[in-house]
């Protein structure tokens, strides 16, 4: 979930809302963090 704050923008986790980066500049960069996060949450090294 991406916020919207006073610094730039914020992304959360939905369930715990713990910060999992930011503050970034533009939404695209929270937008390209979030991809980041979704693909390691699938993805365990073997």
């Amino acid at each position: 979930m991406i916020r919207k704050t006073t610094k730039g923008y914020v992304l959360l986790s939905k369930t715990t809302g713990k910060k999992l980066g930011g503050p970034y500049k533009t939404r695209e960069q929270a937008l390209k963090r979030e991809r980041q996060v979704q693909f390691f949450k699938r993805h365990k090294a073997a």
